[in-house]
């Protein structure tokens, strides 16, 4: 016992949770009997992941190895991520390939997408069974809260707080990490209550109801109808998804603040009044845009563009109709919303609104410099959950080299997409844009007879995308370093 909750043995305890993640689909097998024939396909890996955590808990060395000084925080809890995202990647691929549903390469492209809360698919959810359409959107509620969040609500360790920096969380809500984690365990299990409740009531099958629940809190995308919310029909279904593709998208921070009922603070949120800003300018825009060229109503056309912007800042990618049709203005705009994303710390993708926020006002206050008497000195500062913070030279630097690195590692996806997908500039930047910002929408490019290559480049953005960058290149940078030395010992 000592041995399965020792510092060392990480990367087993969290090899057994992901095992016992694979098994939950199989819930769904006592209410659908004809569900019974997949079991083996769940079974098999879930089995070998938990034999296998224990045997790593069990064998690794209970002492410590000692950290070497080159490495910072970020760098020691980068590659451990990374390596157990990893493993969560071909697990969750593991039960459509043992079912023979899917060849390796598109098991791993759908494993990779609902981990990663993308939701782009390559699967016709018409002929999927109900047990690998609850996998699907159970990956990526699992993958929106987060393997640390998970391990840290039920196993303190020194490293714990390195890894939940390095898994994209910003903010503690509480002083102690694993009350923070529990903290948003219980809010992610409420609104997944409330939202499934709420589906119900306006009609919605339980099952959708879960599933679609799921996938909106995680602003992932999956869905169990080839209509997504636009099968339904219904304005009350898509109002529901809008509120929880918010909720999904807005910072636990937030969230807890909402809860609290302390709403003057939350309206001086820099990030809450952002969001407000886009969607005041976007959600008209691209109305404009539907009715002019797509002749609907008035109506028609704020409920579209109302329900694709939402769907797409916040990178959860469900929509009411299909995007393909949607003119090249509209799209444009879902591309600039797309790179920005939704709030730090949510389960959403992008740049992030904070950070498109700042880039903001660091250009304001650039160009104010540069008109304003020689001796006029600034203290600028933006709002966060936690109160009022300066915008500092540290904040940005990293904010700047962030967005740079951001649009680089874009610029240069689109660009391979476009190579080995024989497409458009503009197809390839809206799907990779997609993929890059964990949105799910996709104009097509993303299919079962995309090629290799393709695939494995949308897989990278995704992957880039639900770890924001810097976290994949400093993990390997890591790993690299430390192969190395090793190499250097033996030698």
């Amino acid at each position: 016992m000592k041995r399965l909750f020792s510092e060392s043995s990480f990367y087993g305890r969290l090899i057994l949770l992901v095992g016992l993640l694979i098994a939950v689909p199989l819930v769904v097998v006592p209410f659908y009997a004809e569900e019974k024939q997949y079991v083996l396909s769940f079974l098999i890996p879930s089995a070998s992941s938990i034999i296998l955590g224990l045997a790593v808990c069990l064998f690794a060395p209970v002492k410590e190895k000692p950290v070497t000084e080159w490495r910072s925080p970020l760098q020691r809890g980068s590659l451990p991520v990374m390596l157990v995202w990893g493993f969560a990647f071909l697990a969750g691929a593991a039960p459509f390939v043992v079912d023979g549903r899917l060849n390796f390469m598109l098991a791993l492209f759908e494993s990779v997408s609902g981990w990663t809360t993308t939701g782009l698919s390559i699967v016709d959810v018409t002929a999927m069974p109900r047990i690998f359409l609850f996998h699907r959107a159970f990956m990526q509620y699992c993958g929106g809260l987060g393997f640390i969040i998970m391990i840290a609500m039920l196993v303190q360790g020194k490293q714990n707080m390195n890894l939940y920096n390095a898994e994209g969380h910003p903010d503690r809500l509480m002083p102690s990490l694993k009350r923070t984690s529990q903290i948003i365990f219980m809010l992610y299990s409420c609104f997944l209550i409330a939202g499934t409740f709420v589906y119900r009531v306006f009609g919605m099958g339980l099952f959708d109801a879960i599933c679609h629940t799921m996938s909106a809190l995680s602003t992932a995308g999956f869905t169990t109808q080839a209509g997504s919310i636009g099968h339904y029909n219904s304005t009350p279904i898509e109002i529901i998804t809008v509120v929880l593709m918010l909720i999904g998208s807005t910072n636990f921070a937030i969230l807890l603040l909402l809860i609290k009922r302390k709403f003057r603070r939350i309206t001086k949120v820099s990030e809450v009044r952002f969001m407000a800003g886009l969607l005041l300018v976007f959600v008209p825009l691209g109305a404009i845009s539907l009715m002019r060229n797509m002749g609907l109503g008035v109506g028609k056309s704020f409920m579209e563009s109302l329900f694709g912007v939402v769907s797409t800042f916040t990178t959860t990618g469900y929509s009411t109709m299909s995007y393909a049709h949607w003119p090249p203005f509209a799209l444009g705009l879902l591309i600039i919303l797309m790179i920005i994303g939704g709030s730090a710390g949510s389960t959403a993708g992008g740049i992030k609104l904070f950070r498109a926020y700042l880039l903001i006002r660091i250009t304001r206050e650039n160009v104010r410099s540069r008109v304003s008497a020689a001796r006029r000195t600034t203290a600028p500062v933006y709002f966060r959950a936690q109160g009022r913070m300066p915008i500092d030279d540290a904040l940005i630097k990293d904010t700047v080299g962030f967005v740079s690195c951001y649009i680089g590692v874009f610029i240069a996806g689109t660009l391979l997409l476009t190579l080995t997908s024989n497409s458009s500039l503009f197809d390839a930047m809206f799907e990779f844009a997609s993929a890059f910002g964990t949105v799910g929408i996709s104009n097509g490019l993303t299919n079962a007879g995309a090629s290799v290559g393709s695939l494995l480049i949308l897989m990278f953005g995704m992957i880039l995308g639900r770890l924001e960058v810097f976290i994949v290149f400093i993990g390997i940078i890591s790993g690299l370093h430390m192969l190395k030395q090793k190499i250097k010992k033996r030698a």
